[in-house]
């Protein structure tokens, strides 16, 4: 059994790229020894900055021998389908075939071949100069005259097998047993025997190869840094992770910046710092307010002891900072509901209109839930005013990740009611299973006004989730109407929240036909939709006196229930795997299902349990 030791390397791989790559590359590699019928059991893959590396343990020195049947015509068949049996089987004449003897069906030809094992070392010779030129980077460039293409320039292809070199060749550049070390600190290359020599050179030569311990580095030193200064370090694993894949020898150094910043919101200093620079922002333990420092990941140990390099990047940081500022304080200038006419400049989508549509949607199905969910109508009609109005800021145009939280504190500013502010932050909230949930009534009225008007919307042009596509996150929502009402233990008819919101969408109601629309939904037997006939449903429309709405019968009135049906379906299905990861047993699931009749109301005692 051997060894295989690969490394690519090359110029800076993007952070972003590293974790895919790597991924790529041992799929790419073990499926290539595999289709040679060698089986790579012990697999492990690291990246760095400069270098993909793989290693596969206890890899037989030869693969196997294979015997291959081929089952050809009977015996008598036409010649050509004799002859094209025998170039599919690689036979030179019908004699070189066996005859197996079938009473049934009948005696026919098989060509039995036998083809003996090769070299691991030169299957492996052959796999990876393919992966090389087939590798799938997401972005990839030629250099030279060469025809390779990589992510960066490709320097150089360590290659060993059993302490051997492979020998092969990719577009000029020959394989070896040599890599190079960190670009500053140790840039000369040198020769490995094996994995644990190579790990071994490369850390003396200050390069980290494996990921996590690089991660780790930089945790243990920022908090290190941290603590130094009686602060505490605000940990980011996203950032973690891409200062890990920006670095091969990270060294933490903690550095500041003017006081005065400290007026901004903190997130807005995190953000900048961190979208900027990748610095780690740093607070007091205490009263858990952002600290004026920050500490960033260099990538080598500097002679200065990193004074130089915490210097530039304060430099930028206060620049950055700058900017933030002057945002804030301009964005300040104005309120936030004479930016909502704006919003008439920005299109959420060509079917269904712009923000400020969009808005107005939100404000009535709001106004329309308050009550359901125990909140101030007014309030919730303000909130969903002013929703989306800090899209139209600076400081939500630098940074988008941040709407909805600006909305709150510039609500804040301006003296709106605390619970119409913060039902501007959460709104959008939950965005995944271990976000929080809105608990304030007049946010919870908000964020399911938006979800549903965003569900609703989209389900009446009919651009439903397919299999793995959901380019608008529509389960996203789904999931969070789910969790809003069971976190919540709100009851409400989805069927009929849908149906009327669709109805409002197409402005066909009038106050005074809302009792009749409700009458309408409730009197419409939800289940066999498609056996319903039109002239069943204009009854119904007219004994509950919508048959004055010219628009709203017959044909549309069928796709506006089933509109309704379906997506009120579509969320209890989100509810069953919602609940099937909680360990909630399926056969429960399928009761409570079918016993809500309406949508997620708990109208029952089993489906009480659910909400």
């Amino acid at each position: 059994m051997a060894e295989l030791l690969l490394e690519l390397f090359s110029e800076e791989i993007p952070a972003r790229m590293q974790r895919q790559a790597s991924d790529d590359l041992l799929r790419l590699v073990t499926n290539g020894l595999k289709a040679a019928g060698i089986e790579a059991k012990d697999a492990r893959v690291f990246a760095t900055p400069r270098r993909l590396a793989l290693v596969i343990g206890d890899l037989p020195k030869r693969s196997p021998d294979v015997t291959e049947e081929r089952k050809g015509p009977r015996v008598g068949a036409p010649e050509q389908a004799i002859q094209g049996f025998l170039k599919g089987a690689g036979l030179k004449s019908i004699k070189d075939a066996e005859i197996v003897k079938d009473e049934k069906k009948g005696d026919f030809y098989v060509a039995r071949t036998s083809r003996r094992g090769r070299a691991t070392s030169d299957v492996v010779a052959e796999v990876v100069p393919d992966v090389a030129r087939k590798f799938p980077w997401p972005k990839s460039m030629r250099w030279g005259a060469g025809k390779l293409r990589w992510v960066r320039p490709l320097h150089s292809i360590l290659c060993l097998l059993g302490g051997k070199v492979v020998r092969f060749e990719v577009d000029g550049i020959k394989s070896g047993n040599a890599t190079c070390g960190h670009r500053f600190m140790a840039p000369k290359s040198f020769a490995v025997r094996d994995f644990k020599d190579y790990v071994k050179k490369l850390k003396a030569a200050k390069v980290i190869l494996d990921p996590a311990e690089r991660r780790q580095v930089i945790l243990d030193g920022a908090r290190k840094a941290a603590k130094a200064k009686r602060l505490e370090l605000v940990e980011d694993e996203a950032l973690l992770a891409e200062n890990a894949g920006l670095t091969e020898w990270p060294v933490p150094l903690m550095g500041s910046f003017d006081k005065s910043f400290l007026d901004v919101p903190p997130e807005v200093l995190t953000t900048s710092m961190k979208a900027h620079q990748k610095c780690f922002s740093v607070r007091d333990p205490k009263s858990g307010k952002l600290a004026a420092n920050f500490i960033l990941v260099a990538n080598l140990v500097a002679k200065d002891k990193g004074k130089a390099i915490i210097q530039g990047n304060g430099r930028v940081i206060r620049a950055r900072l700058s900017d933030a500022k002057f945002f804030w304080d301009q964005d300040r200038k104005v309120k936030l509901e004479n930016r909502v006419q704006k919003l008439k400049e920005i299109v959420f989508h060509e079917k269904l209109g712009t923000q400020f549509e969009r808005v107005e949607r939100i404000r009535r199905l709001a106004r329309e839930l308050a009550p359901v969910v125990g909140a101030d109508p007014d309030k919730a009609d303000r909130a969903a005013l002013l929703c989306k109005a800090d899209l139209v800021t600076d400081m939500v145009g630098e940074f988008p990740e941040l709407q909805g939280l600006m909305g709150r504190y510039y609500a804040l500013d301006q003296k709106e009611d605390p619970k119409v502010a913060d039902a501007l932050a959460m709104h959008y909230k939950p965005q995944g299973p271990n976000d929080a949930v809105p608990t304030d009534p007049v946010s919870i009225a908000v964020a399911l006004a938006d979800k549903l008007d965003t569900l609703v919307g989209f389900w009446a042009i009919n651009e439903k989730p397919t299999g793995s596509k959901d380019p608008y996150a529509l389960r996203r929502a789904a999931l969070g109407v789910i969790r809003i009402l069971l976190e919540n233990r709100i009851r409400l008819s989805i069927l009929m929240v849908s149906a009327r919101h669709e109805v409002e969408r197409w402005r066909l109601s009038r106050p005074d036909y809302q009792e009749a629309v409700d009458n309408f939904i409730r009197a419409f037997p939800s289940k066999n939709l498609p056996e319903q006939t039109e002239s069943t449903l204009r009854q119904i429309a007219t004994r509950h006196r919508l048959s004055e709405l010219k628009k709203l019968d017959g044909s549309e009135l069928i796709s506006l229930m089933r509109l309704a049906v379906d997506l009120r379906d579509f969320l209890l299905e989100r509810l069953e795997y919602s609940l099937r990861d909680k360990g909630i047993s399926a056969d429960y699931i399928r009761a409570a299902s079918t016993l809500v009749g309406e949508g997620i109301d708990g109208s029952n005692a089993v489906a009480d349990d659910l909400v």
